[in-house]
């Protein structure tokens, strides 16, 4: 047994710990899980979507308290709320796309026979959700597979440590039985054993590709189905007739928001020749103009990184790129302590050698390149082992829809960047790994099909 420790980005101390739970202990709450399924899987859809929506709400009287206590974990400024309406509005959709979702196919009802396909629940579904967007990561799979009738293991990110812990105290309060909906704290080994040990129906994991890798060798030979979501290396393209000052909000906004600390986060943006001078200028501008600092004052606009060991990967990627010819363009800022607090940071001159454009930064770093026309851009956008999402700005619909069919992401966005619509599948490809989340797709991925052949008795 050890003790998990959330150290705070504010200030470097401990904001909170807590005891892991033994093997055993894991084996007995998984146990717990199973046994509370069978009542649990029998209640109505309904049933179950009017509790997961009370459980929503009660998470919205706690939102004062969740978001100073975001900030202490992880360094999100308290002047943009938490995440309580993105957390739901998704919650909400599973709840009401549900029923139809999940009614019975009807292949065919005559005198011979009755058939159909009914969707049932795997059982208990494991989720291990990130710190970085700590409270919807959590509710992208824990909505739909309550909903759907299974029970919920929840292991969230040792960062953003009291998160499982208060969301599960929400929902019992509502009357979700606790065997239904436990959160769990437990360390790499004892996740291993238990994914291995087929103790779970069905694994979801949002975060790194290593991470990913290791839930899957967890995972092989089981059967067991795991689900994975592990960031990427997202960009933007700016064309020829965008607006250019739209453009540069958008992008700018999902490369720094959150410290640049997204899943679908903008890491490298390709503006068309005739405006990259303009979108340069522009975006330095647009990213002098925030104010680094404590994410408890309501004046900060971005906060720290949500630990120094980020921020240091982070620098080092900018470093060696700067080496290589890179120009940065954001003087160092007063309140950049060399740790979590880290100047925001715009490079041009950049190539695909470097580093910076290549891997993962997951923080407030953006290389910017011109291109001569929309073919260089998709070959570039494509020259990534990750495939999560692509931000295309132009005037023209067609075009970007073109464009998209061609690029190698789980989502296209066109003038917008950085949003989850839980109306359609958040997917993605490559190394950024497999899985349908909400959706009708991510309702039917934490189901299993059912076939039903029922001959009629003949006289």
């Amino acid at each position: 047994m050890t003790k998990l420790k959330c150290i705070s980005p504010i200030d470097g101390s401990i904001f909170a710990e807590r005891e892991t739970l033994s093997l055993e202990a894991c084996a007995e709450a998984a146990a717990r899980a199973c046994t509370a399924q069978v009542d649990w899987g029998a209640r109505s859809i309904r049933e179950r979507a009017d509790l997961v929506l009370a459980g929503i709400e009660a998470v919205g009287a706690m939102n004062d308290e969740i978001v100073p206590e975001l900030a202490r974990m992880m360094g999100r400024p308290v002047r943009y709320g938490g995440e309580f309406r993105g957390f739901s509005e998704r919650g909400n959709h599973m709840a009401d796309i549900a029923e139809e979702t999940l009614a019975d196919i009807e292949v065919g009802d005559d005198a011979t026979a009755r058939r159909y396909i009914r969707r049932l629940p795997w059982g208990l579904v494991f989720v291990v959700a990130p710190w970085n967007y700590p409270w919807m990561t959590a509710i992208n799979t824990v909505a739909p597979a309550l909903i759907a009738g299974n029970t919920v293991m929840l292991k969230h990110a040792t960062q953003t440590l009291l998160v499982g812990e208060r969301m599960a105290r929400a929902f019992h309060s509502v009357g979700i039985p606790e065997g239904v909906f436990q959160n769990v704290f437990l360390d790499h080994d004892t996740t291993h054993s238990l994914i291995a040990g087929r103790h779970v129906d069905f694994v979801n994991f949002t975060g790194s590709v290593g991470g990913g890798q290791a839930m899957e060798r967890a995972a092989a030979g089981t059967f067991v189905p795991v689900a994975t979501e592990l960031g990427g290396k997202d960009a933007g393209y700016v064309l020829d007739d965008a607006d250019l000052d739209a453009a540069v909000d958008g992008l700018m906004d999902g490369a720094m928001f959150n410290a640049g600390q997204c899943c679908c986060g903008i890491e490298r943006i390709y503006v068309h020749e005739s405006l990259y001078d303009a979108f340069v200028e522009k975006a330095v501008a647009w990213v002098k103009a925030l104010k680094l600092g404590n994410p408890l004052d309501p004046g900060t606009t971005i906060g720290p990184m949500a630990h120094a060991r980020f921020a240091r990967t982070v620098r080092d990627q900018i470093d060696a790129a700067v080496a290589a010819g890179a120009t940065a363009h954001i003087p160092t800022d007063p309140a950049d302590d060399g740790g979590a607090y880290m100047t925001p940071q715009v490079l041009t001159g950049v190539t695909h050698e470097m580093e910076v454009m290549r891997e993962e930064s997951f923080g407030p770093v953006v290389g910017i390149i011109p291109v001569k026309d929309d073919d260089e851009a998709v070959r570039l956008i494509n020259d990534s082992r990750f495939g999560l999402t692509a931000s295309l700005w132009t005037a023209d619909l067609d075009r970007a829809a073109r464009l998209g069919d061609r690029i190698e992401t789980g989502t296209i966005f066109m003038n917008r960047a950085d949003y989850l619509d839980p109306a359609l599948c958040w997917t993605g490809c490559k190394d950024t790994g497999r899985g349908a989340g909400l959706s009708i797709l991510g309702l039917q991925a934490l189901t299993r099909p059912k076939s039903y052949y029922l001959k009629k008795a003949t006289s």
